[in-house]
């Protein structure tokens, strides 16, 4: 029996190890059932606690997961399982930072945890720290090199630095060794450049079928397959693999549409008009939207000027109003009304240096993080002399291109109502902000660019007080590691054929009618 269950009776200790079962199995209702009456007896028991908080986790009780965590990590302070668990959380609530730190102690403790080793590259890549990113997990393939999601995220980076050749046997190397590695299949898929013939997609139809896939490696699959058959103009058979494929994630994680819009609507309403001196800022650009907008293009565009540094998806708003609400004992908009000049100006002080390394090279740099088109009246409030640019696109184009993305955490992609429902929101956002704060929020236009690129770039550059330089039309040719989707695409001159819905035809018409848009 497991050391930590030794202090629990028989009864107790079999129905903790139940518990255990089911959310591995991702039957959650069956693991509360299992746990409630543990709960009841042993309430401030470690491994109770633990498996509490996954079940919250699960459930999207984010807070209180986390909580439950910490008071089982209190209690057992130097096992790495724990920390690994209390570090998976923390980055859920967006503290990738501490989570780092977690994971590090984790490995410290057991070397030999593969886990830990893996998690920490992960996010260390989210974090935009490559070079770490790929010891770490080159750690984690020493450690268990038959560890197929460790091997992928390996190759992944290979891709991100432009490595396409190295990526691309590493893929296949994985692939032929373990064929039902749906992150490995994913990973070509990734690399847009590269096209997935028929005897790919067969490959792929039997991985599915093969008994050591699990859902994970079947979502993947899943969304590579939906790739392979687009490649081979098999529309109507890339759908089909799209919509098995997020309704087997939805099972696992769900989207509360109406609260998140809710929400949203919340944090545009609260005035956060107390500006904290006009320069503050001056030295970051945002870049926001919908992810599949163009907005990794922009960045590409921008990290091309002399001036300024791509830094990519940075984490450090969202930690930043995660520590400022536990420092407010208050959630996240609640708070947004009690702010004065002076906590603006704070604020916007604790970003300056929190992203400081990304102005060592270049005075200005860009924060590429989509979803910080939620923020932007905290941005103006806390950096009023930062620039923000709302990547827009086509609305069906967008939504039909997040859907057909592995975006592991981005919920709302995973059904049409939910993406038109997320879409409207950022929608009445970007209406507001560009028509109240014209001088420093600005829509960039994806088709716009594609119809004249140097008065689309000119005009950008313009708005982002930066003087033209001709390398910026020349984006593809800048050399530096992308750790988006568009990796390859960005290192390409514009295309003009990127539209995908007139391929699928009135296959879409579901998702038109979710936008409001007429049927075809």
């Amino acid at each position: 029996m497991n050391s930590l269950l030794q202090s629990l009776d028989s009864e107790a200790a079999n129905r903790v190890m139940a518990a255990a079962q089911a959310l591995e199995s991702n039957r959650p209702d069956q693991a509360a059932a299992h746990l409630a009456p543990v709960l009841g007896s042993h309430p401030d028991h470690p491994e109770v606690l633990r498996l509490h908080a996954s079940l919250l986790s699960m459930r999207g009780e984010r807070g209180a997961a986390l909580r439950a965590m910490q008071r089982a990590l209190e209690q057992c302070p130097h096992d790495a399982m724990y920390r690994n668990a209390y570090a998976i959380l923390l980055a859920d609530v967006g503290d990738i930072d501490q989570a780092i730190d977690e994971l590090r102690r984790a490995c410290e403790l057991q070397p030999g945890f593969v886990m830990a080793w893996y998690n920490l590259g992960l996010f260390l890549t989210r974090s935009a720290r490559f070079d770490e990113a790929r010891d770490a997990l080159r750690r984690a393939v020493d450690v268990a090199p038959n560890y197929a999601a460790a091997r992928a995220q390996l190759a992944d980076l290979l891709r991100m630095d432009n490595f396409r050749d190295e990526a691309i046997a590493e893929y296949r190397k994985l692939i032929a060794e373990q064929p039902w590695a749906g992150m490995a299949w994913w990973g070509l898929a990734e690399i847009k450049t590269l096209r997935l013939d028929r005897s790919d997609s067969d490959a792929m139809q039997r991985a599915l079928a093969h008994p050591r896939a699990n859902d994970g490696d079947r979502i993947a699959l899943g969304f590579a397959l939906a790739k392979a058959m687009d490649d081979q103009g098999r529309y109507g058979e890339s759908l089909q693999a799209l919509v098995s494929a997020n309704d087997i994630a939805r099972q696992h994680r769900t989207w509360n549409a109406a609260a998140v819009a809710a929400t949203i609507d919340s944090i545009r309403a609260t005035a956060c008009t107390t500006h904290a001196g006009q320069d503050l800022g001056a030295e970051v650009i945002f870049i926001v939207g919908m992810p599949r907008s163009g907005s990794t293009l922009i960045e590409q565009i921008l990290a091309s000027h002399s001036s300024v540094e791509g830094a990519a998806e940075l984490t450090d708003l969202p930690m930043l109003i995660a520590e400022e609400s536990n420092k407010r004992k208050k959630a996240y908009p609640h708070w947004l009304p009690d702010m004065g000049s002076e906590d603006w100006f704070a604020l916007g002080q604790r970003y300056l240096e929190r992203t400081a390394r990304w102005r060592k090279q270049r005075p200005i740099f860009t924060d590429k993080l989509p979803n910080n088109w939620m923020h932007i009246g905290m941005i103006r409030a806390m950096l009023p002399g930062a620039r923000i640019v709302i990547s827009r696109r086509d609305a069906l184009e967008t939504c039909f291109s997040c859907y057909r993305q592995y975006f592991p955490g981005n919920d709302y992609t995973r059904s049409f109502a939910d993406l038109a429902s997320y879409w409207r929101s950022l929608d009445a956002v970007a209406r507001y902000w560009t028509q109240k704060e014209r001088a420093h929020v600005r829509e960039h236009v994806y088709e716009d660019l594609l119809k004249d690129p140097e008065h689309s770039i000119r005009a950008l550059l313009a708005f982002c007080g930066l003087p033209f330089e001709e390398a910026c039309l020349r984006f593809n040719e800048t050399e530096r590691s992308v750790g988006t989707p568009s990796a390859m695409q960005v290192r390409q001159p514009l295309r003009t054929d990127t539209a995908r819905a007139p391929r699928y035809g009135a296959l879409l018409n579901p998702l038109r009618e979710a936008l409001g848009l007429p049927p075809l």
